[in-house]
């Protein structure tokens, strides 16, 4: 296998690159981003490249010419980027970098990453969406992951190509850049008044190894990545020890507002969550014979057991 990590900067792409580097049956890798992964490498080729410079995007993806691509460059918004930003750095990527993958005519197997966002609120689809229910989008984000599907699985069905769309739950974790989980860690969080809807998560390394595992066995379609069980907006708050904020529906904007003033944008997805939920359900742990998936309420516990960030100056005080 010679695997092309997309996205390969961010957390979940180093890490899926480091889990490659301990399998004997992956005998090359490399990745591209436009920023530089942050965990040491051993034997995974990066190139720092920007989705916007097609070229040499185009160029770097056709000279490796993978075998396997794990598609990360798909970028949520208010995470590492604008929300008009990231649209346009996960269209490019996507497009770029999948057609130059299969022009090289070596291209085995692609999967890219989507999320349960593509299923749009719970009033408009089944309360717990499994991978036959039809998407049916309402976010900006949701329809952006759609559209990766949309182009990937087009360019399987022209070139012969299997297809998987890892739709995780949101991937919340003490570092990964997720707005839902700067949000949920501010010492005040919004929340619906008039609604407590359940939403799942998904453990950072449960989602790097459902993408590896995805790798292996090939899986052909849609497969929901979703840990067991369940919170909702105000447990999640009260598990925290945060206070809760509620609000009503013309309030939202003036929350969101407030709230990326205090360091944590909250994207129409995010506002989606929490006054709709998310959950999604599936047979993904065993279709990948990933065993055990770390609960919702594990990851919760360990997003606020992270330890706190306690400026050098206050600690040389109070240490005095």
């Amino acid at each position: 296998m010679r695997v092309l990590v997309t996205g390969m900067g961010g957390e979940l792409g180093t890490r899926v690159a480091q889990l490659l580097e301990e399998r004997d049956d992956v005998t090359e890798i490399a990745g591209c981003d436009f920023v530089p992964p942050r965990r040491r490498l051993r034997r995974a080729e990066f190139r720092r490249i920007d989705p916007r410079r097609r070229e040499r995007l185009r160029d770097f993806v056709l000279d490796f010419a993978p075998t396997h691509v794990a598609h990360f460059g798909v970028y949520e918004p208010a995470s590492r980027l604008s929300p008009d930003d990231a649209s346009a750095r996960t269209e490019l990527a996507t497009v770029t970098a999948l057609s130059a993958a299969a022009r090289t005519g070596r291209l085995e197997y692609v999967v890219v990453r989507s999320g349960l966002e593509v299923y749009g609120p719970r009033q408009n689809r089944a309360s717990i969406p499994d991978e036959s229910v039809p998407p049916a989008p309402r976010s900006p984000y949701g329809s952006s992951l759609l559209r990766v599907e949309t182009v990937a699985a087009g360019l399987g069905r022209r070139h012969g190509v299997a297809i998987g769309a890892l739709r995780y739950a949101p991937v919340v974790g003490s570092h990964v850049p997720s707005p839902l989980g700067r949000l949920l860690r501010l010492p005040v969080v919004p929340v619906s008044a008039t609604n407590d809807p359940p939403f799942s998560l998904v453990h950072p390394e449960d989602a790097c190894r459902a993408m590896v595992a995805a790798l292996v066995h090939g899986h052909d379609g849609p497969l929901n990545i979703v840990g067991p069980g369940a919170a909702s907006p105000w447990q999640a708050v009260r598990l925290g020890g945060r206070i809760p904020l509620p609000v009503i529906g013309p309030l939202w904007g003036a929350a969101s507002r407030s709230a990326e003033l205090l360091g944590a944008a909250i994207a129409p997805h995010v506002v989606e969550l929490l006054r709709s939920g998310r959950t999604g359900a599936g047979e993904a742990a065993a279709v990948l014979g990933l065993g055990t998936l770390r609960s919702t309420q594990e990851v919760l516990t360990d997003l606020y057991e992270w330890a706190e960030v306690v400026p050098l100056a206050a600690a040389q005080a109070s240490a005095a």
